[in-house]
């Protein structure tokens, strides 16, 4: 009964409410706290992050630009020439007219597309070799100045 009537008086009853307040939640200066060492931690680590997923592109296009540089090669191999400009990088899947000894496709999917989902440029003949194959990569306009927009290109 001792209990009872301690649990039941007015200044018990209110002392065991106050503690058990306290032990509900966290105080909004703690709620703050976590936010900011969290954000501390994302503004150190996203900037490394998301630079490896620009090197992957990067990479990703100069591969990508190189396999494309094969299948040009020989298709020239088989036909005595590279595809013209207006037969482009699609007569590499499939005969661009009458060429007889044509033994494609020399590529096994369609025309893959840079890492920033952009077509290829195709030029033939090259200013800077037989072709130029680029990618104007993250921009998607020529030129660039950043490693990110910098123009990715067959003759580098």
């Amino acid at each position: 009964m001792e209990v009872e009537e301690k649990v039941n008086s007015g200044s018990g009853n209110l002392e065991y409410l106050m503690e058990k307040r306290r032990q509900q939640g966290f105080t909004l200066i703690e709620i703050m706290v976590v936010i900011i060492i969290v954000g501390l931690l994302s503004a150190l680590v996203a900037p490394k992050f998301f630079g490896k997923i620009d090197q992957a592109k990067i990479k990703t296009t100069k591969t990508q630009i190189e396999l494309l540089g094969s299948a040009l090669d020989s298709f020239r191999l088989d036909n005595g020439r590279y595809p013209t400009t207006d037969e482009g990088l699609e007569a590499l899947r499939e005969n661009p007219g009458e060429l007889k000894n044509w033994d494609g496709p020399y590529l096994p999917k369609p025309v893959p597309k840079d890492a920033w989902d952009n077509e290829y440029h195709y030029v033939s003949p090259g200013e800077h070799g037989k072709y130029d194959l680029f990618s104007y990569a993250g921009d998607g306009v020529e030129g660039g100045e950043d490693k990110m927009d910098k123009d990715i290109v067959s003759w580098e």
